[in-house]
């Protein structure tokens, strides 16, 4: 029996195990190694006087595990990028987080590396298993960069609509992939649920989409915020998709202070081409999704990120995902209507797979 400290006990010997706190569960995948040692912040919670705590050493998979230790430091951490050229302002700042700059490619490395890790420490994934999921392209690279590194096997359904870059990326990595009609996950989904009750031995179902695990990484993005900022940060602003960044993001904002403003972002309109956003009024919802957190909405029109492409970089030097550039249409219309702030959004990826609306854009 250990005195528990909600999201991380600090251990010299079992900071890789993983805790178990009766009274605060959501918290039990931050481990001391990962989060504590590397953001001193996550080690200042209050003592909860919970003495229920519980680890399972004997089910992980240690060869496996001590490959994930070798690889941790290349998620998170990202540089903060300000914009000071598209958008000035006496008074409020914008910030984006540039999330391409870690393995992996884009911001669904952080969930990615969370889920899979806290699958091996559960036990839950070992060594000739298989990783299966479904995914919008972007978690699914992730994934393919980790389990690359580990050594795993990897079985994804994708969306038809996905982008051919996605799919070649994919397909390099040794991807076992197959395919959902339409653009939405929702049908990847029930597809991969299909495969996985027909032999769960085989595989891990990471479920991005239910998984706590990907909020839960998104604590290191809050953290990272905080100290990039100086603990200035006023308004956070982003998509909703898996949901992941805006929840875990926003919990962590939302601890450190109520006052921070969280600003989801959807598509316009159901027929919107921002691959990874949902409009939620006809998607489906990801369970993981907490309607309850967001002060407000905003929803960007599609044509409107493909101009800001183009815009940002001429005027500011980066040439980013469509996503990114709604997350940054959407970061603007509020900073246009507050007269004091700093407001911090994310650049979830790059231009790099979006080839086919970078030629529509410059018309070659």
């Amino acid at each position: 029996m250990r005195e528990c400290y909600g999201s991380v006990i600090a251990s010299p010997i079992l900071s890789i195990l993983p805790y178990l706190c009766t009274c605060q569960p959501d918290r039990t995948t931050l481990l001391a190694e990962d989060f504590g040692n590397r953001v001193p912040a996550l080690r200042a919670h209050k003592p909860c006087n919970c003495t229920m705590m519980t680890y399972m050493p004997s089910k992980v998979d240690s060869a496996l595990l001590r490959k994930m230790e070798t690889i941790k430091h290349l998620v998170g951490n990202t540089p903060l990028f300000p914009v000071t050229r598209i958008f000035n302002k006496k008074n409020v700042r914008i910030y984006a987080k540039m999330e391409w700059r870690q393995f992996g490619g884009s911001i669904k490395s952080r969930p990615a590396f969370n889920i899979i890790k806290q699958a091996i420490l559960r036990g839950d994934l070992r060594e000739g298993m298989t990783i299966l999921d479904a995914s919008s392209g972007n978690t699914g690279i992730a994934y393919a960069h980790i389990c690359a590194a580990l050594g795993l096997k990897l079985k994804l359904c994708l969306p038809e609509e996905a982008t051919i870059e996605r799919k070649r990326i994919l397909t390099m990595f040794g991807v076992d992939l197959m395919y959902s009609p339409g653009k939405k996950t929702s049908k990847s989904q029930e597809i991969v649920k299909e495969i996985y009750a027909k032999n769960p031995e085989k595989y891990f179902y990471a479920d991005q989409y239910s998984n706590k695990d990907n909020w839960v990484a998104h604590y290191m993005t809050a953290e990272e915020i905080l100290q990039q900022t100086n603990q200035e940060v006023t308004h956070f602003c982003s998509s909703l998709g898996t949901t992941g960044t805006f929840v875990g993001t926003g919990r962590r904002l939302k601890e450190f202070d109520p006052n921070i403003q969280l600003v989801s972002l959807q598509p316009d309109s159901p027929d919107h081409k921002l691959e990874g956003w949902k409009h939620l009024a006809t998607a489906t919802v990801p369970s993981i999704y907490d309607p309850n957190l967001a002060d407000s909405t905003r929803f960007v029109n599609t044509a409107d990120a493909y101009d800001m492409i183009t815009r940002f970089s001429k005027e500011e030097g980066l040439l980013i995902s469509p996503s990114s550039a709604a997350n940054m249409v959407g970061a603007i219309r509020l900073a246009e209507e507050i007269d004091q702030g700093v407001i911090v959004t994310v650049f979830t990826d790059n231009a790099a797979k979006y080839s086919a609306v970078i030629g529509g854009l410059a018309g070659i």
